[in-house]
């Protein structure tokens, strides 16, 4: 019962108003059943339900309500006396109803907000988390905590919560059978417990099942979100089958373990029912032939004890519910603090100037026991068009990522003007740079959506001119409605040089200051990435562009290049274009750009 008692303390108010309305509707109910011994005493009569009503006798509870109701069955008559005691009864069982109806809405709503409240604060944490986290995290893994196991947590809290409202009913029905015939009743706890004890073997085994299903889901949406990303090559290799094989072992094995769970709840729930059956013939032959009670206490007694031990049998099968998904709680856990141990730490306050440049001094930099820089130094001056370039694996991505702020240096500082960058508060430096990636990943909407990127400030007019920046408004005037044009699934109806540029448009539509482009035209052909270059070169001195690539055309392009080699930058030109004529700073350098770029 963990995760009860955790979002207990997470949601005291609502769960302690459940808990209160399931208190008074057990009272309730049992202060109604308690009336079935005098009403039936009165109905029965002196030669069936052993002693007269009238008359002293019995002991417990049954004496105590006869003499109760000496006088106002004197007064009022047995008749009426009957009728009074029914009403009573309706009212006590409808206003237990109308309590457990208030309780199992807390207990729903409470489920939905734990689901939605998993969800915010394990999006928060990871968009919050460095980049370095989601480098060893597979996307599957987190796809699966948002969805599965927030889900399995609101399933396991609602299973705990309708516990302890059977537990309750335990509670108030055990308290009330006591006064009934306490042998009775301590009869029929000791069967309950023999019950719990005889079939706890099933729960062990759905916990253990729900463990395993836990880890195979998790894994299983990582092979589904890594296929289907990957789905086209697959398919132009002829390879789609195996990944099919791996899926579908992977569906047998959820498959087996579903069935196991089937099984044992099956079997808990249909054993339960014969073994109380036989137990409260049990206790009613002993009550009646060996403890002489009664009928109308036999009747009451074995009406609370069969109720008893029904609601132990509930107990345990939504406790077997409970433990068979509450490893998604303690997955999901895990991961969130995972998250939180990976934050970024962003407590820069200074506001970015940005009005000379990026410089980049003494930065030392590797991954886990590879070093990529010693001692770097680059400068990125500001308005300029600026490539890197270097071999696969030389840093290029790095330099970009330490200039964004998502990886920091093991020595060294990176400036903007001449304020350290660990100083700057984040999201304002962020908010100047517009990013394009090398994948360009369009949404499965439309070129409004994919450039706004659902940013509720973008105005159409705002849309139509980033995209007129990227020289993509011609094409997408010609598309059949225009902006507002469906893209397809990675936007898969255009194509590549159109994504890129709408890519580009998605960049410049808050207007930033800095534009980074990473390996961005790699995939394109000759002539497209001429044509993004000339787009590239119409942007100069409009907003600071820094370029990594492996192409020629964009070092061309640049009016500053450097080439990364050992560890280290070369500058390759340095052109100041003033009236459209190059004038290089670099001599012999610039004329070798192109064969340095390329090695």
């Amino acid at each position: 019962m963990k995760v009860f008692l955790i979002f207990l303390r997470q949601y005291p108010a609502r769960i302690g108003l459940m808990i209160g309305a399931l208190l008074f509707a057990s009272v309730s109910e049992g202060f109604g059943i308690s009336l079935f011994i005098p009403l039936l005493a009165l109905i029965l009569g002196p030669a069936q339900s052993g002693t007269a009503i009238t008359e002293p006798g019995g002991s417990g509870l049954e004496a105590w309500l006869k003499m109760l109701l000496q006088d106002l069955v004197a007064s009022i008559g047995v008749n009426q006396m009957i009728a009074l005691l029914l009403l009573i009864f309706v009212g006590c069982i409808a206003l237990k109803c109308a309590l457990v109806l208030f309780a199992q809405r807390q207990v729903g709503y409470t489920a939905a907000r734990i689901f939605t409240d998993l969800r915010y604060k394990f999006l928060d944490l990871l968009f919050r988390s460095r980049w370095e986290y989601f480098l060893r995290q597979p996307t599957g893994k987190l796809a699966n905590g948002l969805k599965a196991e927030s889900k399995g947590t609101a399933t396991a809290f609602s299973s705990s919560a309708r516990v302890v409202s059977y537990a309750i009913e335990v509670f108030v029905y055990t308290i009330v059978a006591l006064f009934v015939s306490w042998k009775a009743t301590l009869m029929a706890m000791s069967l309950g417990v023999g019950i719990i004890l005889l079939l706890r073997r099933f729960v062990r085994k759905t916990r253990r099942t729900g463990k395993k299903q836990t880890k195979i889901k998790q894994l299983f949406s990582a092979q589904v979100i890594d296929g289907l990303a990957s789905i086209k090559s697959l398919k132009a290799m002829g390879r789609e089958g195996s990944t099919r094989k791996i899926l579908e072992s992977q569906t047998d094995n959820l498959n087996r373990l579903q069935r196991k769970q089937v099984s044992y709840k099956a079997a808990l729930s249909n054993l339960q029912e014969p073994v109380m059956m036989a137990f409260t013939a049990v206790i009613l032959y002993v009550a009646l032939v060996y403890l002489k009670m009664s009928l109308a206490i036999v009747v009451a007694a074995v009406y609370l004890i069969r109720r008893i031990l029904k609601n132990i049998h509930k107990i345990q099968i939504e406790y077997q519910t409970m433990v068979g998904n509450e490893a998604a709680y303690w997955s999901l856990k895990k991961k969130m603090q995972e998250a939180e141990r990976a934050r970024e730490e962003t407590q820069g306050r200074l506001a970015p100037d940005f009005e000379n440049g990026i410089r980049l001094e003494g930065i030392d930099f590797g991954y886990d026991t590879k070093p990529v820089f010693q001692n770097l130094n680059i400068e990125l001056p500001k308005g300029r068009f600026i490539a890197i370039v270097g071999p696969s694996g030389a840093g290029k991505t790095t330099i970009v990522d330490l200039v964004i702020g998502l990886l920091r240096p093991l020595q060294g500082e990176v400036y903007i003007d001449d304020q350290p960058l660990s100083e700057i508060a984040m999201n304002r430096w962020r908010r100047k740079i517009g990013y394009v990636p090398q994948e360009t990943i369009l949404l499965h909407d439309t070129i409004f959506v994919n450039v706004t990127l659902g940013d509720e400030h973008i105005s159409e007019k705002d849309v139509e001119e980033a995209l007129a920046a990227a020289g993509a408004l011609h094409f997408v005037r010609e598309l059949p409605k225009g902006i507002h044009t469906v893209v397809g699934e990675r936007g898969g109806k255009i194509s590549g040089g159109q994504r890129q540029r709408i890519a580009i448009a998605r960049a410049l539509v808050n207007r930033p200051e800095l534009l980074i482009l990473d390996e961005a035209t790699t995939a394109l052909d000759p002539e497209t990435e001429s044509a993004i270059c000339d787009t590239l070169l119409g942007l100069t001195g409009q907003v600071t562009i820094l370029a990594i690539s492996h192409q020629s055309a964009m070092l061309e392009a640049a009016e500053i290049a450097y080439r990364l080699e050992a560890g280290a930058a070369i500058l390759l030109k340095s052109h100041a274009r003033e009236g459209g004529v190059e004038a290089s700073s670099q001599g012999a350098a610039g004329s070798r750009a192109v064969q340095l770029a390329n090695g």
